[in-house]
């Protein structure tokens, strides 16, 4: 097909591998707008060459997209990802894959923060060592496949500190895993949301906590709604208690990280996330001061805020990307966390919730009234890259 094409497309390295004749040869590089007007003009056969499969996170949606899907013909070979967890000898039906390539990698940091298992297809922008040093403050291994197909690839692994030591050469795909939930368990769909059986807004026993302290199932459901955790999102769960509304966003599939000072309610969010199969940094420690050296958040919850409310208000406005939910119980706190949401650009929403719970009499029945919580969201407009 390379002898009798008019046309050939690929990398520099793609081309000289092949010897493609330079009147012939179209290098794909920058928007690769040029590289598609030749491509319109060709009369005759178009060959695209293409790393690893470029069906998955790869041209072949670009080149359908510009000149249909009916005159494609894609020849693939084994994927590098394929390659990357054939090495390791791990199955990777249980994994996700995310591509930093042209995308914003925070998004990519986000997951492998969430799930046990991420394959990461990088970019000359954010690369290995890029990834291992944005994830130093977790316990994960990586695998770098390095130059696939080349004479001189390579395979390398080894933790966060090993692989931001070394070079490394494009192109190249990461694996980033949890060497203790490796290998998970059997599934019928593949790097699926936590979320099983379409339950969420869990009842209160369905996590350890102390004496009532944990957010209400009610008012659960809410936070949520207004928080919208999902992959690639991190939240920030302050004064974080039982854990309940870390672990239901991390059940969303977000990354999680929740801030408490109390040592036995850290053990107990760390107890909470591993009876529901997911994962949450824990940061032992007092907001605002343990919230300075963390990630951007997408969204903050504040749970309890103690006597540093105003403070903790004003530094999650300013760090959180989308938006921000705080629980209040007195009315004379509300105001003030309102105009500091404003004042720092979001649109916002004070709301008081009241639920009464049906409770048995003997023979009868009568409700129990919860006790009222002021709920105030502050909501920032998504631009177009935060939307896709």
């Amino acid at each position: 097909m390379l002898e009798h094409a008019e046309l050939v497309a690929g990398g520099g390295r793609h081309l000289l591998r092949f010897k493609v004749e330079p009147e012939r040869a179209v290098v794909l590089r920058g928007d690769l707008s040029e590289a598609l007007e030749r491509i319109e003009k060709a009369d005759g056969l178009v060959a695209v060459l293409a790393s690893g499969d470029p069906g998955f996170f790869g041209i072949v949606r670009l080149l359908a997209e510009r000149f249909g899907s009916e005159d494609l013909r894609v020849l693939p070979t084994v994927s590098p990802i394929s390659e990357a967890f054939a090495w390791a000898g791990l199955p990777w039906d249980d994994a996700v894959v995310v591509s930093a390539h042209g995308r914003e990698p925070r998004r990519t940091v986000n997951a492998c923060r969430a799930y046990p298992k991420v394959a990461i297809l990088t970019s000359p922008n954010f690369g290995p060592a890029d990834l291992a040093e944005a994830l130093n403050d977790l316990d994960r291994a990586f695998i770098v496949v390095e130059r696939l197909g080349d004479p001189d690839e390579r395979f390398f692994e080894g933790d966060a500190a090993a692989v931001a030591s070394e070079e490394w050469d494009d192109p190249n795909v990461v694996v980033v895993y949890d060497p203790t939930r490796a290998v998970g368990g059997k599934r019928w769909i593949s790097a699926h949301p936590h979320v099983r059986r379409g339950r969420w807004a869990l009842p209160e026993g369905e996590f350890e906590h102390r004496s009532g302290m944990i957010t209400k199932a009610e008012t659960r459901a809410f936070v949520l709604a207004r928080l919208g955790p999902g992959p690639g999102d991190l939240i920030w769960d302050i004064g974080a208690g039982s854990g309940s509304v870390a672990v239901e966003c991390a059940r969303f599939g977000a990354a999680a990280i929740a801030v408490e000072k109390d040592p036995e309610s850290c053990a107990r969010v760390r107890e909470n996330a591993a009876r529901h199969g997911i994962y949450v940094q824990v940061v032992e420690g007092e907001a605002p001061d343990a919230l300075l050296d963390m990630p951007e958040p997408d969204a903050v919850f504040v749970g309890g805020t103690g006597t540093s409310f105003e403070e903790i208000a004003q530094l999650a406005a300013v760090r959180a990307r989308r938006s921000i939910v705080l629980t209040l119980v007195t009315l004379e706190r509300v105001v003030p966390v309102a105009k500091i949401l404003v004042s720092h650009g979001l649109e916002v929403e004070s709301t008081l919730l009241q639920a009464s719970r049906m409770k048995g009499v003997g023979s009868l029945h009568r409700l129990a009234a919860e006790t009222p919580v002021f709920v105030v969201s502050g909501h920032r407009a998504e631009t177009g890259s935060e939307r896709s």
